[in-house]
């Protein structure tokens, strides 16, 4: 916990002298009205990112769940609504889940659309672990896998994104008993 306000206060320390310098720097060359104006502009900056990460959670939307999910190849036809969202990042992991109630139609199709996937397994299939199945996790191949276990529908989607850079691997989950899909992203 002290390693993340040492490293807040550094970022505050950093944001605070970029805004003095841009305004302190035009001021002394003799464009005090440039000053003030780059100081404005990083200082705004530096406020609508600090609010963009605070509060990025709260401006989840409608349209960014069905950008993510159209990722994955799953269309919702009908109105949703966001149960929850939540994320979590930190040096090199980054974390993403929602969960949306869904229509029985809807949940009826992407069901559907799981099952006639060419690689379906079902109850009794072997299912791979996919972040363990590619021996090169930052140069390895595309992997999908649909199934279904006892609770769930599922569909796994595992991409490399290049050597030093964290593969994304997204699973998607509609529930069996209820109207709810669950999608997480998990970057590590």
């Amino acid at each position: 916990m002290g390693i993340f306000i040492l490293v807040g206060l550094i970022i505050i320390a950093l944001a605070i002298g970029l805004i003095f310098l841009s305004y302190w720097l035009p001021k002394k060359l003799g464009y005090p009205k440039l000053g003030k104006a780059l100081a404005k502009l990083f200082g705004l900056s530096f406020i609508i990112l600090t609010v963009y990460i605070v509060f990025e959670d709260q401006l989840f939307s409608k349209k960014d769940a069905i950008k993510l999910l159209t990722e994955q190849d799953i269309h919702l036809l009908d109105k949703f609504e966001i149960i929850d969202n939540k994320s979590m990042s930190a040096p090199g992991d980054y974390y993403h889940s929602f969960n949306l109630k869904i229509t029985d139609k809807d949940k009826q199709l992407i069901i559907s659309q799981i099952k006639n996937s060419p690689n379906f397994k079902g109850l009794k299939d072997q299912k791979e672990d996919l972040l363990l199945l590619n021996e090169d996790r930052y140069l390895g191949k595309k992997l999908k896998q649909n199934y279904e276990d006892e609770f769930q529908f599922v569909r796994e989607y595992y991409e490399p994104n290049g050597k030093g850079i964290a593969p994304t691997y997204r699973k998607i989950e509609i529930d069996k008993k209820e109207s709810k899909l669950t999608f997480e992203d998990i970057d590590e």
